[in-house]
């Protein structure tokens, strides 16, 4: 039975109409859609939150010292000979800051491939930056001395040179790694090994990291020509 007041709010309601009808429906729909297209962002916005959360782990683990937004401009790395303790390597993703000049087309993400090393040796280490005209050239390690890094990983999208590997695994799941320290997304492709000699290295880098990076004989100077 209804109550005084249920039947007030009756009486004073607008009756239907066919045009009342037809904008309700038009509203209704107007909401559906809303709720459709609010349902497609956030599952659109998931792989970049996993890859987030991806990286927010990592970073906690202690295996990528820093995560750092690229600067966009990729910089040459040479040595003559790289030997490494504990190698990884596995596909990832680099992003720019927002409103970066050097964004592109791609929104300033940069497709790289990670290279994570436990412990490493380089002989006469070359990088170089191109700044338009000249050169930021940096080299160390010329001497008696190596160049000495741990924990050292590089986003490249270029790598070449003549290497050997001891007891190499190929076709792992990026996620279960276990060599370097260092774990990729879950589902990636990777491969790691107990040691990894490259002599002639050559490397495009967007960004490289170290726990501990040595640099004997450092010398840093504007060039013509980079490495």
């Amino acid at each position: 039975m209804a109550s005084s007041s249920d039947a007030t709010a009756s009486n004073g309601s607008t009756p239907e109409t066919p045009e009342n009808a037809e904008s309700g429906s038009a509203a209704d729909t107007s909401d559906r859609r809303g709720r459709v297209r609010l349902r497609r962002a956030a599952v659109m916005a998931l792989p970049a939150t996993a890859i987030a959360a991806g990286l927010m782990i990592l970073t906690a683990q202690g295996a990528l010292g820093v995560q750092f937004a690229i600067s966009g401009m990729p910089f040459t790395v040479t040595a003559t000979e790289l030997n490494g303790t504990g190698f990884e390597q596995f596909g990832g993703l680099d992003n720019m800051a927002e409103g970066s000049p050097n964004a592109g087309d791609t929104g300033g993400q940069v497709l790289v491939v990670t290279s994570a090393i436990k412990s490493a040796t380089l002989t006469k280490l070359c990088q170089s930056v191109d700044l338009g005209g000249t050169n930021l050239l940096i080299t160390a390690g010329s001497g008696a001395d190596k160049v000495q890094a741990s924990h050292l990983t590089t986003d490249s999208t270029e790598l070449s040179g003549d290497a050997s590997f001891d007891n190499i695994e190929i076709g792992n799941d990026a996620g279960t790694l276990d060599k370097a320290g260092v774990q990729g997304p879950k589902g990636v492709f990777s491969q790691q090994a107990d040691t990894v000699r490259i002599a002639n290295l050559r490397q495009t880098n967007y960004a490289t990291t170290a726990a501990v990076f040595k640099l004997p004989g450092l010398k840093l100077r504007f060039s013509d020509t980079g490495c």
